[in-house]
């Protein structure tokens, strides 16, 4: 039986580049692709996540319209870093119209999926929880008919990409990642912002993965990730990072791992939240080592991969 996933993205550069992870893996059914605010404003979201699948031959996969603002935060993107348009901001005169989305919105749907397939399906979310919090909101049971969720989001160490300790898909909706943390007791496991920057890969292989596969989607992923790179050599995106260094796809590690658990070498289970009050800590992901918070659930915190199973994936994704 394959294993049925939901993926939840905004999609820019890495979100596409997960996509394509899930997409190349043979044993695996994307029930739907559920879309929200976040690296880009949704429209682009929507449209670049049609732009993904046409690459790829998948366009029959079911694409939703999720959420475009968070529940109560202000509305931010992330600095441009995908590009304006979240791919690079590389024309695509060819790219699908959005007539080709469902009309079912992203709630609704992740409900509806779910409960056809109840404890099947695994939820994939690589962007703000926005989607998700909804989704628990209208269906209280949701997340118990669910087999497992993956989250790349949230921190450990209090290092942040966007505030002083906050990783942007928390900070980018704190309410909505309270209440998923909160309240999703399924399976949970969580590739945090350092974590991915620990396990960044070199930008030699990130060259030979998109340079020597002469194929349409290494093609596409070498141009969309162009002007990212850029930043994340530059000597001022360097002085930032504290993490790590090196070839970064932060959202396919959660997707990976979803697809292999044994990619995932050590993790910690642990009771998390999310800061909302402080001045500089809100959004920040709380890791209840001393288990004062006294919740029953705990997450699955990742700390280890196997990057060479990893790489095999990626280059395999581009074929």
């Amino acid at each position: 039986m394959k294993k049925k996933l939901i993926l939840d993205v905004d999609t820019g550069v890495d979100d596409a580049q997960a996509i394509m992870l899930a997409l190349a893996d043979p044993d695996v059914e994307i029930l739907g692709i559920t879309c929200v605010h976040g690296n880009t404003p949704l429209e682009n979201v929507l449209q670049n996540t049609l732009r993904v699948l046409k690459v790829c031959n998948k366009l029959d996969i079911p694409v939703y319209r999720g959420c475009s603002h968070p529940l109560l935060a202000r509305k931010q993107h992330a600095s441009d870093y995908h590009g304006k348009d979240g791919l690079g901001d590389v024309p695509d005169p060819d790219a699908p119209g959005l007539d080709l989305l469902q009309k079912r919105k992203a709630a609704q749907a992740m409900i509806k999926m779910v409960k056809e397939h109840p404890n099947e399906v695994t939820l994939v979310a690589t962007a703000p929880l926005t989607n998700l919090a909804v989704a628990v909101q209208l269906d209280p049971s949701f997340p118990e008919k669910l087999k497992a969720l993956y989250i790349m989001g949230g921190n450990t160490d209090s290092r942040g990409n966007t505030t002083v300790c906050g990783e942007f898909n928390f900070v980018a909706d704190p309410e909505a990642a309270y209440i998923v943390l909160d309240r999703y007791t399924c399976p949970t496991y969580i590739a945090t912002w350092e974590f991915t920057c620990r396990n960044s890969l070199s930008w030699s292989f990130c060259d030979k993965m998109y340079l020597d596969q002469k194929t349409a989607k290494a093609e596409f992923m070498c141009n969309i990730s162009r002007l990212s790179r850029e930043k994340s050599q530059s000597a001022e995106y360097q002085k930032e990072i504290t993490a790590g260094t090196g070839f970064n796809s932060c959202d396919c590690y959660a997707l990976a791992a979803a697809l292999d658990q044994s990619l995932v070498t050590e993790c910690e289970e642990v009771a998390v939240a999310v800061e909302l009050e402080g001045t500089y800590t809100r959004g920040m992901m709380v890791v209840d080592y001393m288990e004062l918070l006294k919740k029953k659930h705990k997450a699955f915190v990742m700390k280890k991969f196997d990057l060479e199973k990893f790489k095999e994936m990626l280059v395999n994704s581009l074929k």
